[in-house]
């Protein structure tokens, strides 16, 4: 059985201050504002991270007047946590079984 995980999502989700966005979204939906005051960061450095996390699909964008909120999009962290769930899978079933592959 083999499993995959979607690297290039792993490499959106690893940098800090973008899980720090989808940790703050996993709460609830905010405006970049909200954003810059909870994370410190500037609000050029957050829209480039946001940017970001748009393209992959992680969160997605809601236009409010000058304002654009974003949401987190659970199913996408699902898919991921998902994958990592059928690698600990494969992993228990190896020990289980004892599976070694012989060396040459």
């Amino acid at each position: 059985m083999m499993t995959s995980v979607d690297t290039e999502l792993i490499r959106v989700l690893a940098d800090p201050l973008r899980l720090r966005i989808v940790t703050l979204l996993a709460q609830e939906t905010l405006c970049t504002s909200h954003l810059v005051e909870e994370t410190g960061a500037r609000q050029t450095n957050l829209s480039n991270h946001l940017r970001v996390l748009r393209e992959a699909g992680v969160v997605e964008t809601e236009p409010c007047g000058r304002f654009t909120y974003y949401r987190l999009r659970p199913d996408v962290i699902e898919a991921v946590a998902g994958s990592f769930a059928d690698l600990a899978g494969a992993a228990r079933a190896t020990q289980a079984t004892d599976t070694k592959r012989a060396c040459p």
